[in-house]
């Protein structure tokens, strides 16, 4: 199975700081992973915004992620109209992630102990 990871679980991952880290590095241990351009583009953000990394330094992060971990790239390739609806609109994001991932035959990695998409799966 490929996980897509979610904004959150990607940062967690990469953020050493992260208050889960270390729990979502220990999950991703010997798993298939991707990403889109949507948890690319929320890592940079919050990244930056969140943890003070500079463009060059968030960028070299994830690049050192893609060159380290070889995740698999799917491209945000539905319209936000296709798949479940999301509940609400603060979820609206996290189900483009979630019915992106179903699309593909994966499921979305994510730290919302509270989504109750088909494809997700709590970390």
């Amino acid at each position: 199975m490929t996980y897509l990871l979610d904004i959150s679980t990607l940062v967690a991952r990469l953020i050493a700081g992260h208050q889960d880290h270390q729990k979502v590095t220990a999950w991703a241990t010997d798993k298939s992973l991707a990403l889109c351009p949507l948890a690319e583009l929320g890592f940079l953000r919050v990244s930056m915004a969140a943890y003070g990394a500079t463009t060059d330094q968030a960028r070299t992060t994830l690049a050192d992620f893609w060159q380290d971990y070889h995740p698999q790239f799917v491209p945000a390739d539905i319209r936000a109209l296709e798949g479940q609806p999301f509940p609400s609109y603060r979820k609206s994001t996290d189900w483009y992630l979630a019915n992106l991932a179903a699309k593909h035959g994966m499921k979305w990695a994510t730290l919302d102990l509270e989504a109750k998409h088909p494809a997700a799966v709590m970390i």
